[in-house]
């Protein structure tokens, strides 16, 4: 058993300085997963790494009150990489909002140039082909998450969720195939 499972294991059996613990052990790794996840981002997002990985862990560690149960590091960090997604998603839904400036994008004014927008997915019309796809093979969305939204290489992912390295790989293509057509159906019924 590694040194972060005994941790999150004494996490779940109420330990207080536990917590404490974890957070110096896994936050390089939890910055390099965020950093990865918002290079994908919009230039303009104003989200930093630091502090995508700080609220993630304040949500995984939670208030106290629910006590978080992990079944080993592979759990821990498919449980970051949905609270990732999640915080990433709120923020895009928040920026959407009339009061926020809606669809307006910000932009710098060069005389000399004319800066066309770089065509990036829509994180709220993924969110929602990913929920799909979680119910048609809650597997292969987690794959996703854990690749997309943790950055994690194929290899770690397949080790996270137990799959064969050529699993992972023919279930990645599956996931990719699914989600390409999702989306694909969904812009072409907006």
């Amino acid at each position: 058993m590694s040194h972060i499972t005994l941790i999150l294991s004494r996490i779940e059996s109420g330990d207080p300085s536990a917590a404490a613990e974890l957070l110096p052990l896994v936050y390089n790794e939890l910055r390099k997963l965020a950093a990865a996840k918002l290079a994908n981002e919009r230039p303009d997002h104003s989200l930093q790494a630091t502090a995508l990985v700080h609220e993630a862990y304040l949500r995984l560690i939670g208030d106290g009150k629910d006590e978080p149960s992990w079944d080993d590091r592979g759990h821990f960090f498919a449980a970051a990489a949905e609270a990732m997604r999640r915080i990433l998603v709120e923020s895009a839904r928040r920026k959407r909002r009339h009061k926020r400036g809606g669809d307006l994008l910000r932009g710098e004014y060069l005389e000399d140039k004319i800066l066309v927008p770089e065509l990036r997915e829509d994180l709220l019309e993924l969110d929602k082909a990913l929920n799909k796809l979680s119910i048609v093979d809650p597997t292969a969305a987690n794959l996703v998450q854990l690749r997309y939204f943790a950055g994690l290489t194929l290899k770690d992912a397949a080790n996270s969720l137990n799959l064969a390295p050529r699993t992972a790989e023919r279930l990645w293509a599956y996931a990719r195939a699914w989600l390409f057509h999702e989306l694909k159906s969904q812009t072409s019924t907006d």
